[in-house]
């Protein structure tokens, strides 16, 4: 016996429409700093999982908070200015 398996999901897997637009990819772009910040907190506390944390450690990690903080606060005051259209006025 053969099995019955639908070849939809393969076929729209590589449609168009899926790609992300211009506006998504502008949107990434502007997160990007945010993004690469927490990707390095979560570095310096993955080291950190498998020992015995070191000063040194405890650092890097304070400055990468530091960081991802400081990103997100850039990130949300850009926010902020924009204005969407359509809304209340």
């Amino acid at each position: 016996m053969s099995p019955i398996v639908t070849v939809q999901t393969a076929v729209t897997a590589f449609a168009d429409w899926i790609e992300p637009t211009d506006a998504e990819l502008d949107a990434i772009e502007q997160e990007m700093p945010a993004i690469l910040a927490d990707v390095d907190l979560l570095d310096a506390q993955i080291v950190a999982l498998d020992r015995t944390s070191t000063e040194l450690d405890t650092r890097r990690i304070r400055r990468a908070h530091r960081r991802a903080l400081v990103a997100r606060r850039d990130l949300a005051n850009r926010a902020t200015g924009v204005t969407l259209p359509g809304g209340a006025a």
